[in-house]
């Protein structure tokens, strides 16, 4: 757990999700982020209250902030809500989509049964408008892939994945919303689960006032047909 911790003081802790794990779940014996996070502070004889500023989907990797009390907790959900947090994704697309850079503006469904979410009418009942900034960062026509970066600017259910989908550029290895041939490319590319990382993440701390800035890595199996470069976008 200690490896996965990337920032800690009084009032917040800032993690590297791996892929494959819940943030958090109501599944009895299923591993969590935040039920390992409360038993990691209970082995420190710390209080176990852990607050949930926002979420990653199970198979997507990435940056998650959480709060150590309620205090922080409301203060991070409403820089959330403010914009204040700014949350920035990579991703594995199938395709080369035409355009440099785009912006993709729906209402999103969920479905509660199905645990999916599709693009709906503005007028359907419980649709929520869900907006998101991608721009390419690097092609690769030989292979039939490109790497995007993604900013949200909502934080709907499955929204990065919903949208790209349905604006042609499916996430390589999605299961639920991919197509067979995205697929079957991250298959042959050896990659277990969705391409999409939460690689970027900047707040201001709510006690201090300080902007934390944070950067991960991509998963080391997404060089394995060509180097790819980060890409600083303004």
């Amino acid at each position: 757990m200690d490896k996965m911790i990337l920032y800690e003081d009084d009032a917040l802790l800032v993690v590297h999700k791996p892929a494959g794990i819940a943030t958090e779940s109501a599944r009895i014996g299923q591993a969590d982020i935040v039920s390992q996070l409360r038993n990691e502070r209970k082995r420190k004889g710390q209080d176990t209250y852990i607050g949930v500023v926002h979420r990653l989907d199970q198979p997507v990797e990435g940056l998650l902030v959480f709060a150590k009390n309620a205090a922080t907790t409301k203060a991070l959900s409403l820089a959330l809500q403010n914009g204040k947090v700014t949350k920035r994704y990579a991703a594995l697309v199938a395709g080369i989509p035409s355009e440099n850079s785009g912006v993709c503006s729906d209402y999103l469904w969920k479905d509660s049964r199905t645990n999916l979410s599709r693009i709906v009418a503005k007028e359907t009942k419980g649709a929520k408008k869900a907006e998101l900034r991608w721009q390419l960062c690097q092609a690769f026509p030989q292979k039939g892939f490109s790497l995007v970066e993604v900013e949200l600017f909502t934080g709907r259910h499955h929204q990065i994945r919903v949208q790209m989908a349905a604006a042609g550029m499916p996430l390589l290895g999605d299961r639920k919303y991919g197509t067979s041939s995205a697929n079957a490319l991250a298959e042959c590319m050896g990659l277990e689960y969705t391409a999409l990382i939460a690689d970027k993440l900047s707040l201001v701390h709510p006690r201090t006032g300080e902007i934390l800035n944070f950067c991960i890595d991509f998963p080391q199996k997404w060089n394995i047909c060509s180097k790819i470069e980060k890409v600083k976008i303004i």
